[in-house]
């Protein structure tokens, strides 16, 4: 084991919230209302992949115009959320393990759907944490596609099948095993069950655990 990749949302902070909150003033329009096990579902999805699934549960058809114009609409509303986050929205144990990974030579990159993932990074001051960056600007496929996991590996310059990979999604643990690489599943959700270690939260993880891996 020479990298770790980590999902953003659910893995280091939790934003599902505010895609949620996002997401449901922006179908509400359409007369449809998000509830939260279809926003589960959402996870480690792409903003557009996100709208496509909305819309087929709306049994709503919008032109490419229309679609483009709640995609900014939906994003505005997230970055305004999101543009008061700070360090106390990290999830716990995250801090610590970076540290770890930090101070042992174990190179880290972020893999995510979300193309906010930079300015999230920076809006919680741990940028300098990370050797590489892959997020929704980054990619043309979603997860469950290992596309985002494989660049990832690359902008490491690692094997894949060097890599582990922190994910909270089925479509997440199933993009990082596509890509061969060994899963984390985060969150204690049943949709990540087959996952090759499962925590609830990072604050379970050891240093004894980390050090099983290599």
């Amino acid at each position: 084991m020479k990298a770790f990749i980590f999902d953003l949302d659910g893995v280091i902070v939790d934003t599902a919230k505010y895609h949620f909150q996002a997401w449901k003033r922006i179908v509400e329009k359409l007369g449809f209302t998000l509830s939260h096990t279809q926003n589960e579902s959402l996870k480690g999805v792409s903003r557009i992949a996100s709208l496509d699934r909305i819309l087929s549960w709306a049994n709503t058809t919008l032109t490419e115009e229309e679609k483009q114009q709640l995609l900014v609409e939906k994003n505005e509303d997230y970055l305004a959320q999101i543009s008061t986050m700070g360090q106390d929205e990290i999830l716990p144990g995250v801090l610590e393990l970076l540290t770890y990974c930090q101070s042992n030579s174990i190179l880290v990159a972020l893999g995510s759907a979300s193309k906010n993932g930079t300015l999230i990074l920076e809006k919680l001051e741990i940028t300098s944490f990370f050797n590489a960056i892959v997020d929704g600007n980054h990619v043309s496929k979603s997860k469950p596609d290992p596309e985002v996991f494989l660049k990832g590996a690359h902008a490491l310059g690692v094997a894949p099948s060097d890599c582990v990979v922190f994910e909270d999604a089925a479509a997440g643990v199933d993009a990082a095993r596509a890509a061969g690489m060994r899963t984390v599943g985060m969150g204690g959700a049943k949709e990540v069950a087959h996952a090759d270690f499962c925590f609830h939260q990072m604050t379970e993880i050891s240093t004894e655990f980390i050090r099983s891996l290599a």
